[in-house]
């Protein structure tokens, strides 16, 4: 499939090998994980952080398969969800420090482009989301009000 906004084509994603047990090497039990993903996730890091810990420092290579649920299903049964998914806040964030910048260096127009491509993905995620329910449905993305959500 091509890329998004350029005009080349992808390469393949890699695939995490097949496996539907938990390896035996694996020294932690459900509720230790559990903990860690809660402990981790209140020191302010985000739920993909939070599994890349835990595969780097922790040697759990894979959440789900000890938990049966994945790292935001997990906050979310404990109250600890974000108030927006992960990759909508992280292009919001991505687009505020854009238009710092683009406020600074006015005629910066090639950032003016990338600006106006983030925005893009921005709505089409967030139609999406509002699709699927996972945001209200009156859910409108502000540039000036997202100062204040990130």
């Amino acid at each position: 499939m091509a890329r998004m906004h350029a005009r080349k084509k992808g390469k393949s994603k890699s695939i995490k090998p097949f496996r539907e047990e938990v390896p035996e090497w694996v020294a932690y039990t459900k509720d230790e994980v559990v903990e860690l993903v809660l402990k981790l996730f209140k020191a302010g890091n985000s739920p993909s952080k939070v599994g890349l810990m835990l595969r780097d420092q922790y040697g759990i290579p894979d959440v789900h398969h000890l938990t049966g649920e994945k790292v935001t299903e997990i906050l979310e049964n404990n109250n600890s969800a974000l108030n927006l998914p992960e990759d909508l806040h992280s292009l919001i964030k991505k687009a505020v420090k854009l238009r710092d910048h683009l406020g600074v260096h006015k005629k910066d127009i090639h950032n003016r482009r990338g600006l106006l491509l983030i925005e893009s993905k921005i709505k089409r995620l967030v139609k999406y989301y509002i699709k699927s329910k996972k945001l209200p449905a009156g859910w409108r993305y502000d540039p000036e009000s997202a100062k204040l959500l990130v």
